[in-house]
């Protein structure tokens, strides 16, 4: 049997490395053409589709559910999240729109990707919805393209809806003018001052009106909405598959819950930024005759 010699094993190592780095080459531009594939800039700007149904959302059925929701920057991802999750299971093509196809930032950091612009938004809607997340919400209500685009989409759309501050966006595009609404506790009272009926209830329905307050309300407010677009064995269903049964180990999540101390405390936190929504209010009013 022929000997190894050193020469040989160095020779062999040199190969080995060689063909590693082959492959690693090899591995790394077929991940950065995918990459590119999916990112938004690789994609065809010209025709807007909605974002993907898991397989088993696509019912044969029950017609796809039309739905925009508007995406901008500052926005609380947890208000787009949680109706976008109940609109999902219930075979829904989804629109996120935003003014441009950028993505947005949010309050986690996590970017969100809008898959149509403002212009580019189906005119006919089942829903149309608005999230909120305050400093965001105050630039959209002094936006005149988004709210342009909201009393556009929402004087034919079935259902016109929003979580959290996305109730102020609504109102100051004069959707809400003679509805009751609701939004997050620290700033329901501005929604009369642009025409809405305050009432401070986790959801409100009006008619086709259908208003969450803040955040986390975006669950119950999904679900009711789902009872009123596919029937309560439907919501019943989503409300199973996301085991949504809450049990927070306090209760201190309403003004009344927490009381008058912990609200002063966090209002004193919040002047700039209410004020800055109370000037925005202010100002819609004027622009829409109130």
């Amino acid at each position: 049997m022929a000997r190894t010699t050193p020469a040989d094993l160095a020779a062999e190592r040199s190969l080995d490395a060689s063909e590693l780095s082959r492959r690693s080459f090899a591995a790394t531009a077929l991940g950065g053409a995918l990459l590119a594939a999916a990112t938004p800039g690789a994609r065809a700007q010209s025709s807007p589709q909605p974002l993907p149904r898991p397989r088993m959302m696509q019912q044969s059925d029950v017609a796809p559910l039309k739905v925009a929701m508007l995406v901008y920057p500052r926005m609380v991802m947890l208000d787009l999240v949680a109706p976008q999750s109940v609109l999902q299971m219930l075979n829904s093509d989804i629109h996120l729109v935003g003014e441009t196809r950028e993505p947005v930032a949010t309050d986690l950091g996590l970017p969100v990707t809008p898959t149509c612009t403002v212009d580019e938004c189906p005119r006919d809607l089942d829903v149309l919805f608005v999230p909120g997340g305050l400093m965001g919400s105050v630039a959209c209500m002094k936006n005149p393209a988004i709210l342009d685009f909201l009393a556009d989409r929402g004087v034919r759309a079935r259902y016109v809806t929003s979580v959290c501050t996305g109730g102020l966006v609504l109102a100051a595009a004069g959707l809400l003018r003679g509805y009751e609404a609701t939004a997050h506790w620290a700033v329901t009272d501005l929604l009369p001052l642009m025409g809405a009926t305050k009432v401070d209830t986790r959801v409100v329905h009006d008619r086709n009106r259908l208003t969450g307050a803040g955040v986390t309300a975006g669950l119950d407010f999904g679900l009711t909405l789902a009872v009123l677009l596919r029937g309560q064995e439907a919501a019943e269903r989503t409300q199973l598959i996301l085991e949504y049964e809450p049990a927070p180990p306090f209760h201190k999540g309403t003004p009344i819950l927490a009381g008058p101390e912990r609200v002063a405390q966090m209002r004193t936190g919040r002047v700039w930024m209410d004020g800055q929504a109370r000037d925005a209010a202010l100002a819609a009013a004027k622009r829409l005759g109130l």
